[in-house]
C-alpha cells in the first residue's frame, strides 16, 4: 500500500512541478512580450490561466492525500485512541463522498458537455480543461480508501490508544 501512495505522491507532484515550472518560464515571457516589446501574447495567458487551475487542483488532492489540509479540530481534538479514528475515518468518508460526487460525476458531466467548445487562443476543447475535475477526483478518492485502510490498520495496533494524542496537545 505504502509503494502504491508513493508513487501516486511521486506522480501528482511531478505533474505540479512541471506545471509551476512551465507557468514560470510562460508568465516569465508573457511579462517581457508584454512590458518590452508592447505586444502581449494571449496564447501565453491562457495557458497559465489553464495550468494555473491545473495546479491548484491536482495540488488539493496531493494535500487531502496527506492529510494536510486545513481542518476544524476543535471537536476531533477532544478525542484520542479507537473514538478519534473513527471519526477521522467518518470525515474521510464525506471527503470521498463529495469527491466522487462533485469532481468525478460532476467533473466527468462538465467535460462531456464542454467538449465542443474551444478555448479563444488555444483552440483546444474545454473539456480537456475541465479534465482535471474527475482526475482529481479519482485521486482524491484514491488517497482517501488509503487513508481509510491505514486507519483500519490503525484500530489493530498495540498504540490504538496514542492514536491523535499528539494533535490533541
Amino acid at each position: 500500500m505504502q509503494s502504491l501512495r508513493k508513487l501516486l505522491d511521486g506522480a501528482v507532484m511531478f505533474v505540479c512541478v512541471v506545471l509551476f515550472i512551465e507557468m514560470t518560464i510562460i508568465g516569465t515571457y508573457q511579462i517581457v512580450t508584454r512590458y518590452f516589446f508592447n505586444s502581449p501574447s494571449t496564447v501565453s495567458e491562457e495557458i497559465v490561466t489553464y495550468s494555473f487551475t491545473w495546479l491548484s487542483v491536482l495540488a488539493a488532492a496531493y494535500v487531502f492525500g496527506k492529510r494536510g489540509h486545513l481542518a476544524m479540530t476543535f471537536l476531533s481534538a477532544k478525542f484520542t485512541g479507537k473514538p478519534r479514528i473513527f471519526l477521522d475515518m467518518f470525515s474521510e468518508i464525506l471527503v470521498i463522498l463529495t469527491a466522487v460526487a462533485l469532481l468525478l460525476y460532476g467533473g466527468y458531466v462538465m467535460v462531456t458537455e464542454n467538449m465542443d467548445q474551444v478555448t479563444n487562443s488555444l483552440t483546444i476543447s474545454m473539456g480537456l480543461v475541465y479534465a482535471i475535475l474527475p482526475l482529481s477526483g479519482a485521486i482524491i478518492l484514491l488517497y482517501g480508501i488509503m487513508n481509510i485502510l491505514d486507519m483500519f490498520k490503525a484500530l489493530g495496533s498495540p498504540d490504538v490508544d496514542k492514536y491523535g494524542a499528539q494533535q490533541a496537545d
